[in-house]
C-alpha cells in the first residue's frame, strides 16, 4: 500500500491537509476526507457516499473524520508526524442572522445550540469551535442570536451546561476529532461523526430545511462533478500545451 509514502516522506500537517484519498487495493478499502465540496454539504453528502460507493463495487468506503492524522494510521504510520499542536485553535466568528456569509442554498456554518433554548451559528472556514474548549462557552454569552436554525449547515454543536454534556458532528474532517474530550475536562463528550439529525432530536432549535436527499441531489452532485472534471481538463491543457517560437522578423 503506497509503499512510496515513507514515515518521513513529503506529508503536509493537519492543518492543511484539505483532503486526501488512500486505496487500499488488497483489502479493496477507499477511505478519504475533504474540508469542502458536496461531501461536506449536508443537502449531498448522502448522494455523495452513495455514488462513490456505486462506482466501486464491492469496495468499502470510509470517510476519515480525523483527515490526514487517520490516514497514516491506517497504513501503520505515526499519526503525531502530521498533527499541528503549537498553535491555539482558529476563533470562528459568531454570525449575525442576516450576515452574507449565511446567504445561499449551502452556506455552510456551525450552528451551536444551548439546553437552555440559545442558538448560535459560527463560520466554518476556521477551526470547529469545539476546539476551544470550555472557552466557548464564554464567548457565546454576547453572541447573536438565530431563534430557530434552519440553515443547511455542515457542522454543529449541542451543549447541555447543566448536565456538562456537549455532542458534535461535522461533516468535514476536523483535525484531532477524537481527541476533543481532553478538550472539556469534566464533560461528557458525544462524538456524532455527520449524524447531524442526532443534532435535530437534541434540540429543538436546529431544524433544517427541507430538502430532496435522493435524485435531486445526485444531479446536483454529477453536475458539480462535471463542471469540475471541465476545469481539470482546461488546466491540464494549458500545462501541456507546447509553446510556439516567436516568428522572425524577415529583413530586406
Amino acid at each position: 500500500m503506497l509503499p512510496e509514502l515513507r514515515q518521513d516522506g513529503w506529508w503536509l500537517d493537519d492543518g492543511v491537509a484539505h483532503g486526501g484519498i488512500l486505496l487500499d487495493l488488497g483489502r479493496k478499502v477507499l477511505l478519504f476526507f475533504a474540508w469542502q465540496g458536496p461531501s461536506t454539504e449536508l443537502r449531498h453528502r448522502a448522494a455523495m457516499l452513495e455514488l462513490i460507493r456505486r462506482a466501486w463495487p464491492g469496495w468499502e468506503v470510509r470517510w476519515l473524520y480525523d483527515g490526514s492524522a487517520e490516514l497514516r494510521e491506517y497504513v501503520g504510520l505515526d499519526p503525531e508526524y502530521v498533527r499541528c499542536r503549537d498553535s491555539a485553535p482558529s476563533l470562528a466568528p459568531l454570525l449575525a442572522p442576516d450576515d452574507e456569509d449565511l446567504a445561499g442554498p449551502d452556506p455552510g456554518g456551525v450552528v451551536i445550540t444551548v439546553s437552555t433554548g440559545r442558538c448560535h451559528v459560527a463560520s466554518d472556514v476556521f477551526d470547529h469551535p469545539v476546539r476551544e474548549g470550555a472557552a466557548l462557552l464564554d464567548r457565546l454569552a454576547d453572541a447573536p442570536r438565530h431563534g430557530v436554525c434552519r440553515l443547511h449547515v455542515n457542522a454543529g454543536i449541542h451543549l447541555d451546561p447543566e448536565r456538562r454534556h456537549l455532542g458534535w458532528w461535522s461533516l468535514y474532517s476536523s483535525p484531532q476529532a477524537y481527541q476533543v474530550p481532553e478538550l472539556w475536562p469534566d464533560w461528557m463528550v458525544e462524538f456524532w461523526q455527520d449524524d447531524w439529525e442526532r443534532h435535530v432530536r437534541a434540540s429543538d432549535c436546529f431544524t433544517p430545511a427541507a430538502f430532496d436527499a435522493g435524485e435531486e441531489a445526485r444531479a446536483a452532485v454529477l453536475v458539480e462533478a462535471g463542471k469540475r472534471r471541465a476545469v481539470r481538463a482546461r488546466n491540464r491543457a494549458q500545462v501541456t500545451r507546447p509553446r510556439t517560437a516567436p516568428a522572425r522578423s524577415q529583413v530586406g
